[in-house]
């Protein structure tokens, strides 16, 4: 009860009215969101939120979330589409990993009822805080040991295939920090380039979406309604942050982010475990 009920705004969907609080919420939620995700990440802090606030359960939020999310992983993978081609030879083996067990994800997403997903719903947001958090620190970390990894080769490629089918379980299952779990493990598996390692993130990320995506909407699992406005803001928003990124510092940025994701997170613990 607490947590849903708590996060629903008093008014319902208004659909008689051309826009109403709701769709101006999702909407200006969906700009927020698509424009932090270009210039910092972190967009599903605001969007799922929004979708909860809305009324949508919290099941059919974290799904309408992922479709919301999608055309963003898709443009992004596809701009950076010429600096991928050097790894041309990984969109295959990598891809296939991110369908699997993204559907996997998305499957076990689907199995769980609202009030058990309300329950894990804080710990999520607290995961994907510290990974925003200290994601440079992680990367850093990882790339700082993969350099001589390479000895065992066979045992090597199995972990990181079992990485990767790991990440792309918690991708299908709860989109937020999914890039972040991505640039590690493309670190891990020797992608020095930054912006190859960003397109085959965006890649890796398009495919979870896509399969999650599919298979929430096989089950009847999408607000359509509310998850097309969060989409069309969020793609609105991440094209205009595109064309203004280089005049908003990101490190201003991800530091508010970072306060509102943190804040949220203990709101949500206060409103399920203490409410």
């Amino acid at each position: 009860m607490g947590l849903i009920t708590q996060l629903r705004l008093p008014l319902a969907p208004d659909r008689g009215s051309p826009l109403g609080v709701n769709e101006l919420l999702l909407l200006v939620a969906g700009l927020l969101g698509g424009a932090v995700n270009t210039l910092a990440g972190g967009g599903s802090f605001i969007v799922f939120p929004a979708l909860l606030a809305v009324g949508v359960p919290p099941v059919l939020a974290n799904a309408s979330n992922t479709y919301a999310a999608l055309p963003g992983y898709v443009s992004g993978a596809y701009g950076l589409r010429a600096q991928m081609m050097a790894q041309k030879h990984l969109f295959l083996p990598y891809g296939l990993v991110a369908v699997i067990f993204g559907y996997i994800g998305a499957e076990l997403l689907l199995r769980v009822s609202d009030a058990q997903f309300s329950l894990v719903v804080p710990w999520l947001m607290l995961f994907a805080v510290v990974l925003f958090a200290f994601g440079g620190q992680l990367n850093a970390f990882v790339a700082a040991r993969a350099g001589g990894s390479r000895g065992a080769k066979a045992a090597g490629a199995i972990l990181l295939y079992l990485l990767l089918a790991g990440v792309s379980i918690y991708g299908g299952f709860f989109n937020a920090g999914l890039g972040v779990l991505l640039l590690a493990f493309l670190t891990l598996a020797g992608i020095a380039n930054i912006h190859a390692a960003n397109g085959l993130k965006l890649y890796i990320s398009a495919l979870i979406a896509l399969v999650a995506v599919i298979r929430f909407a096989i089950a009847g699992s999408i607000d359509w309604y509310h998850g097309s406005i969060a989409l069309i803001g969020v793609t609105t928003g991440a094209y205009v942050a595109a064309r203004l990124a280089t005049r908003i510092p990101t490190k201003i940025i991800r530091a508010l982010v970072l306060v509102y994701g943190a804040g949220l997170t203990l709101y949500f613990f206060w409103q399920t475990y203490a409410a």
